[in-house]
Parts: C-alpha cells; structure tokens; sequence
C-alpha cells in the first residue's frame, strides 16, 4: 500500500473540516428552530467519516446510520441537496422525504443512512452478493455504532459475509455510548473493564481479519480500510474505529450520563487538529491557507443554508412519489 501524497494528506483536512463546519451549522439552525424534528451529529468523529471515503473510489458503496450527514459530505455528497433535505424541502436530495436519518445519493455510491441499528450489517452482504454477480470490483462498507455491534444483525451480516466470501467492510464506530449505555457496561470480552471488550476481536470467530484503530487519527483509519479493500475479493473484513462524539447522542441531550472529562479528552485529540499539525510539519498548510480554507468553506455551507431556506416545500400530492415501483401482474 502506498503512503497518501500530500496532495491526498491535504484533501482529508478539507473534507473534515467541511464535515466538522457543515454539522455545527446543522446543530446551530436546529437550536434556532429552523431544522424540524431530530438531529444526530458526528462533531468530533470526522476522522472515521473522511478515512473511510478517501480510501473508497467513487463507485464504492457506503451503509450509513441515524448519524450519518458526515459519511455523506465525506463521500462527496452536495451540501444543497442535503441541507435541504435537513430542512425537508422539495429539493432535498430525497425531496424532503428522508430528513436527517434516512438520507441517500447513490450518484457518490451512498445507498441510505438508518434509524434501524445494525441494519447495514444485513444490507451490505445483499450489496456484496449484487456485487459479486455483477462481476465487478467494488467495494462496500457498512459503518455502525458500538451499541449496534451487541445486536443480532451485526452477528447475521458478518457470518454470512464471511461465509460467502463477499467484499464488505464492517466498520464499527466506537465512542464509548449506545445512546446513554456506556460500552464499557454493555460489552464483554476479555478486557470488559475498565474499557469495554473488543468488538474487532470478534473478527477472529468468523475467520476473518479484524483490526482496532485509532479512530482519531484519519491516516489511521485511510490505512485500515485500505488494507481491507485491498483483500475484500478474498473476503470482508471488521475494522473498530475508537473516537469521540462531542456532542450528547441527539441534540437536547444533557449528557448526565458521562463526564466533561471525556468531551476534554476528545477536544485533546481533535482529528483535525492533529491532521493540521502534520501539515504544517511537512509545508503544506499554514496559517493564512488554514484561515482562507474554513473562510471558503463557510461560503459552500452558508450557500447550502440559502439554498435550502429559498426551496419549496413538497407538495401534498407528492406524498407518495417514488415510494412504489411500478408492477402488474401477468398470468
């Protein structure tokens, strides 16, 4: 595997630095009532998002969750369509129907965030098996949370993956809560406490490669997924990603069930941050360049923000477009 480019080092701080902007901007319009229903954001995470999607092609798929407006920025995804589809106009990316836990693009291989835990670990063979009888060499990744890898699914989609040898990624984000249930009181295995036990050590029961890395570090996770897509025409692989939210599990969360400590603790570890500093250390970022960056990239969200506000609601009579295939029945 080759090392990224500097050209590559500096497109990962620009993608999660537009994932970072785009969701504190989401959380900033929720508090002011102007995003209806319920929001979940990545703030913090963005490591785990922008590692995964550069180390995909375009044409690789990716399975989201209930938090998944990063892995689609990070795929390539149009902030228009999306914020847009936050604010459920007509001109959403799912034309106001999805909302902020079930948005989808397949033009960029993004084939639906879910409400439902775990259920991309049961989808993804279904996108391995489509790839596999398609004869092509893509790629497809499911990310999940840690709460999700201690449901029945997550066992069901990494056996039969493993079984059918099927190019599927299992990346499972870990920031410590399934909701409010820390992983650590809700994981077994052979370091359960203090830290909770090891979900990629699971790998080893279904023969398949397993690996835990620093979520944080988004060279680190580029290199894990890389390896993995590298070996996926032999067979998936499970990746555990360890990170930190910010943020409570939904927006209006107290978060009375852990510390201020661990917020600390992730601020410390900023993947940004870090990916900054290593620019800088190898000439490729300064000041000035960081300042014009987020300057433009404010420009692109403050754009979204205008283009959602200006869209048209759906209409009544759109209810129920798209949510049928046409079928007749023939004797």
């Amino acid at each position: 595997m080759n090392e990224p480019t500097g050209e590559l080092l500096l497109e990962m701080y620009v993608r999660m630095l537009r994932v970072r902007l785009f969701e504190e901007r989401a959380r900033e319009l929720f508090a002011n009532a102007r995003i209806p229903g319920f929001l979940h954001t990545s703030v913090g995470q963005e490591a785990v998002a922008v590692g995964v999607a550069t180390a995909l092609r375009r044409d690789d798929y990716i399975l989201s969750t209930h938090r998944g407006h990063g892995h689609l920025v990070a795929k390539g995804g149009a902030l228009r369509g999306l914020m847009a589809e936050l604010y459920g106009k007509a001109n959403g990316i799912c034309h106001g129907k999805g909302g902020t836990m079930h948005i989808a693009d397949v033009s960029v291989g993004y084939l639906g965030a879910n409400g439902v835990l775990a259920s991309g670990c049961v989808l993804a063979p279904g996108v391995g098996l489509s790839i596999r009888h398609r004869k092509s060499d893509q790629v497809v990744v499911t990310l999940f949370g840690d709460g999700a890898a201690n449901r029945g699914p997550f066992h069901e989609g990494v056996n039969m993956a493993a079984l059918w040898k099927l190019p599927v990624i299992f990346v499972c984000e870990n920031n410590r809560w399934a909701s409010t249930t820390a992983h650590a009181l809700s994981t077994a295995g052979a370091s359960a406490r203090p830290a909770g036990g090891s979900i990629a050590a699971r790998a080893a029961g279904y023969g398949i490669p397993g690996e835990s890395v620093d979520g944080n570090d988004v060279l680190a996770v580029w290199r894990a997924v890389s390896r993995a897509r590298a070996r996926a025409a032999q067979g998936p692989s499970l990746i555990e990603a360890h990170t930190i939210r910010w943020v409570g599990h939904f927006e209006g969360d107290g978060q009375a069930y852990r510390g201020k400590d661990e917020v600390a603790e992730g601020r410390r570890t900023d993947p940004i941050a870090r990916q900054a500093a290593l620019l800088a250390e190898r000439g490729l970022l300064d000041a000035a360049g960081a300042d014009d960056m987020r300057r433009r990239m404010s420009a692109e969200i403050d754009d979204a923000v205008s283009h959602a506000e200006a869209s048209p609601l759906p209409e009544p009579h759109e209810a129920l477009t798209d949510l049928f295939a046409e079928w007749s029945w023939r004797e």
